[in-house]
């Protein structure tokens, strides 16, 4: 029964830990502007910024699990 239940809380831990990282990556790739604030290239730029640090984040997870 512990086993099931620490299996539940990992699983809403690693949900919400991603949430997280992902919400800190759009704010830090938008500079603390609103999306509306934006013009088209920083729009651009920001979501290009989004998806390198993505990228980051899932290597840096991958050579941690070595």
């Amino acid at each position: 029964m512990n086993q099931i239940i620490n299996m539940v809380i990992r699983m809403v831990m690693r949900r919400l830990v991603n949430m997280g990282i992902n919400k800190g990556i759009d704010v830090a790739a938008k500079r603390g502007k609103a999306g509306k604030d934006l013009t088209p290239e920083q729009r651009q730029a920001a979501g290009q910024q989004t998806k390198r640090a993505k990228q980051a984040v899932r290597m840096s997870r991958r050579i941690g699990r070595f």
